[in-house]
């Protein structure tokens, strides 16, 4: 095992440690500062949140795929931990940008480039793409796909802008 590997272990056990209550002291002899800790914490945190999101997309339909990766992201997110973890973190960021460096790196990244590859591998099937569209079938591919954005934003189903209350 390498010095690097064991150095990573000991940072795991310690941080599971820190979950359970471990001394301050114990703490410190791994990680420089409370630093090096929020650091290992944040990286801890974002490897479990993409590994939930990104291991719920293995199986089923992609339907099935895709809200289990949603529900994972939203349950990890907001988690007792995550929001901990969260307001903590934007407390932190302006001392210690990297923090929010590495957060996005590992967190949002991570998961957006997982569900970009899901994506990719399973386009044909979500698209239904066993032939080439005919230019009607765009037509209502697109006012459907409008239609909808219209109807999330709370516009409607129609293509008008909702008065302003201002």
């Amino acid at each position: 095992m390498t010095i690097a590997a064991k150095r990573n272990q000991r940072r795991e056990a310690i941080i599971n440690a820190a979950r359970l209550g471990g001394a301050k002291g114990t703490l410190y002899n791994y990680f420089g500062n409370k630093e090096e800790l929020f650091e290992a914490l944040v990286r801890d945190f974002c490897a479990r949140w993409a590994d939930c999101m990104l291991g719920a997309t293995l199986g089923g339909s992609p339907a099935e795929s895709l809200t289990a990766f949603a529900e994972q992201y939203l349950t990890h997110l907001f988690s007792e931990q995550g929001v901990k973890l969260l307001r903590r973190l934007v407390a932190e960021s302006h001392r210690n940008p990297q923090l929010s460096r590495i957060f996005y790196a590992l967190g949002p990244v991570r998961g957006r480039e997982g569900l970009e590859a899901y994506l990719a591998t399973h386009l044909e099937v979500l698209l239904n793409l066993t032939s080439p569209l005919t230019s009607t079938e765009i037509h209502a591919q697109a006012a459907q796909a409008v239609g909808t954005f219209m109807t999330l934003y709370g516009a409607g189903p129609g293509l008008h802008r909702p008065s302003s209350h201002f």
